[in-house]
Order: C-alpha cells, then structure tokens, then sequence
C-alpha cells in the first residue's frame, strides 16, 4: 500500500462565499461535541441509557504571520458589520508540496476575533494575525 500524505507542515487557505481570505499557517479548534442526555429505563437497574441530542461546533482559530492578506480579512470582517450574512465556507489543509490534503466545508461562518500583531523591536518574532471564526457545522469533509 502507497504512503498516505499527512499534515506536517501544513497551510490552511480559508475562503468564506466569495472571499478569498488568503493562507494560514496555523488552524485549532476544528471539531465538535456530542450533546447526550441521560435517561433511567424503569426496571433496568445495569445501565443509565445514553441518547445523542445534538452536535456543538468549536470556534476555529487561524494565525498566520501578518501579510497583505490582512486586508482581506479586514473587508470579510466590515461587510459582516454593515450586512451579517452567514455563508458557507471552505478550509483547506494543504500539505508541505502545497497540495490539497483534506477540506473542510463549513456551514453559517462568521468571524467573532481579529487580533493584529504586537510590535516589539525587542523581539525577534515575526509579526502574527490571528482570526477566529464561528460556524454551524460541517457540510462536509472530503479528501
């Protein structure tokens, strides 16, 4: 059997209906819970039963050293200010040739935190965005 791809050092491109908001190159908080309520069956003293209610999504937080993709992401963040519009949206991981690995589709995105970079001549960091973003699940995952 062939070797799989993987994600070692992966990118993320991250587009939201029609706006291309560019690549990143770290991504946490993909994925989701399952709610589950607990009910006692009368008579069945072994097991408390354990039903499925509903699927919470996590927010996803996306860094990347700052580039002029910021404004990008600054024009998606200001048309939701003027007209919140949930559209769907797409992330990708692209693997270290730069080719697609997995995307994920994403249903109602919104953003929720832009963080610009701290500038500090003391340090040697490469100045970092952060975005994080809401969503109401997954539309699908495909390879």
């Amino acid at each position: 059997m062939p070797d799989q791809p993987f994600a070692v050092s992966s990118h993320f491109q991250l587009s939201i209906g029609m706006h291309a908001l560019g690549s990143f190159t770290a991504c946490d908080g993909l994925g989701c819970t399952m709610d589950v309520e607990e009910r006692v069956e009368g008579g069945t003293n072994g097991h408390v039963w354990q039903l499925p209610t509903r699927l919470r999504y996590t927010n996803v937080v996306l860094s990347r050293p700052l580039t002029q993709e910021t404004v990008l992401v600054w024009a998606w963040m200001r048309a939701q200010v003027i007209e919140p519009v949930r559209l769907p949206g797409q992330l990708v991981a692209l693997g270290p040739d730069r080719q697609p690995l997995v995307r994920w589709l994403l249903d109602g995105v919104l953003p929720v935190r832009w963080s610009g970079p701290t500038f500090d001549v003391d340090q040697s960091q490469p100045a970092r965005e952060t975005l994080e973003i809401t969503h109401n699940g997954f539309l699908g995952i495909t390879i």
